[in-house]
Order: C-alpha cells, then structure tokens, then sequence
C-alpha cells in the first residue's frame, strides 16, 4: 500500500493594503538600511584587529544573523500573503477587514474593532485579530446577533450594531 505524503503547503496570509505596504516597507527598510549599517558595524570591527577577541565583531556578526533570519521570515510573508480587495466584501456579516461596531452587555459601553489578520493586530487602536477570542467569536455574526466569547475573565456578550469598512 502506498504512502500518502502531505504536502507543507502555507496557508495564505490575507491582508489589507496598507498591511501589505507596511510588510513592504519594514522589508525595504530591514535590506537597504539595517543591513549596510550592520555590514559596516562588520567591517569596523574587523579592522579593529584580533577577531578571536574582538566582542565588537562577534556582536555585530549575532546581529547579522538576527536580521537575515527577520529578512528571510518577512520575505516568506510576503510571498503567501494576499490584498484583500474590499469593493467586493459582503457587509452583512463580520469577516476579515470589517469595522464592527459591538454593545458590550458585561459593561454596557460600545466598542468599535476592526478585524484583521494577526499581522495587523493592534489593540490600542482597535485592530483585534481575527484568530483572537474576540475576532473569532466575531466571524460570521450579522446585526443584531449576540457573540458570547469565552475569555479568561468569564464570558463576554457582544451585539453587533453594525458592520462597514473601513
């Protein structure tokens, strides 16, 4: 009997544009600024003298090493991750990229979040990722369900008021 063999297949990584720009430009600046300044800080060290010695070049090699392996997991990002064209996004129910806004019954307070990919996260500004406990609990609901979201802090029950994007 033959063997079945799975395939690694990445899952695609679906983000907005200005996600996707942000990738982008970290990319850029991690290649054609970090890397020179740390290829310098290399090549400072090494005219330094002794490497066997040198604390300064051995740090500046980690450092080098730390960047690729950020260049090298930034560009594999890159490469599976996907725009979401937004013109063509159902607002009748939550999904990627919807603004949502929610009545908290637990404080009785509206919230506003936007659900994006975990890249894109951000709580601070009401970023929430769709694979958190709130995002998740999200997904799919339409105005007027109720989500109850286990969250360590007990169960929170959320109506959604609306949904747009933003």
């Amino acid at each position: 009997m033959a063997k079945k063999t799975l395939s690694a297949t990445p899952a695609l990584n679906y983000l907005s544009k200005e996600g996707f720009e942000k990738l982008q430009k970290e990319l850029h600046d991690l290649k054609f600024v970090q890397r020179p300044f740390i290829s310098k800080q290399i090549a400072d060290a090494r005219d330094k003298g002794d490497l066997s010695e040198n604390a300064e070049y051995h740090a500046a090699k980690e450092d080098q090493g730390h960047l690729e392996t950020k260049i090298s997991q930034v560009e594999s990002l890159l490469a599976i991750s996907r725009i979401i064209d937004e013109t063509k996004l159902d607002n009748s129910k939550v999904m990627l990229l919807s603004k949502v806004l929610v009545l908290n019954h637990n404080v009785k307070k509206e919230f506003t979040y936007i659900i994006v990919s975990e890249n894109e996260a951000d709580f601070k500004i009401g970023k929430i990722s769709v694979k958190s406990p709130i995002g998740a609990g999200l997904i799919g609901k339409k105005v007027g369900e109720l989500a109850e979201i286990a969250a360590p802090a007990g169960t929170i029950k959320l109506e959604i008021l609306s949904i747009s994007f933003s």
